[in-house]
């Protein structure tokens, strides 16, 4: 499995981040232990704008022979999916393997007839449902909450390190 920390998120300009090296190294702390996943920086090692429809034929080069992609995501982000940059593209390129979220349900016939390609590219995971967000974390380390059991302690650990969002708006 492939994690690929976003370059620089063109829905996301309106709000401070947290660096690309943080980002990286975090995703690199996550996944340390387990030699079945790996880091990928196709969208960190390029300019920007960053989308996801242009950095899956990057991937496909670098794996000519992975012969099936599926987009790992969140359920909110499938709620989104309609307003992102070509996602008839990313249809195209790769079915989307969905984790539910309790908080962010969506209508999928809803997408599907928003984008068509949907109905034979979307996969519902069978895990439990995450009710917490990226937001809800930050919001926990700006009030000096623990992060335990929602992030992996080396990622909880580096947060703290480098001092992460402590102010509102990273």
């Amino acid at each position: 499995m492939l994690f690929v920390p976003a370059g620089e998120p063109p829905h996301k300009r309106d709000r401070a981040l947290s660096s690309a090296a943080d980002r990286a190294a975090m995703t690199a702390a996550a996944i340390a232990d387990n030699s079945a996943f790996s880091l990928s920086r196709v969208d960190l090692d390029r300019p920007g704008p960053h989308y996801t429809v242009d950095m899956l034929p990057l991937l496909r080069a670098q794996y000519p022979d992975t012969a099936e992609w599926f987009l790992l995501m969140g359920e909110d982000s499938l709620h989104d999916l309609p307003t992102w940059y070509n996602p008839q593209g990313v249809l195209a390129q790769a079915a989307l393997a969905v984790m539910p979220r309790l908080d962010k349900r969506v209508d999928a016939a809803e997408l599907v007839a928003a984008l068509p390609l949907l109905a034979d590219r979307l996969v519902w995971l069978d895990v439990p449902p995450v009710n917490y967000s990226a937001t809800d974390l930050r919001r926990r380390v700006r009030e000096g909450l623990p992060l335990r059991y929602l992030v992996p302690p080396a990622v909880e650990a580096y947060i703290h390190a480098h001092g992460l969002y402590q102010r509102v708006g990273e």
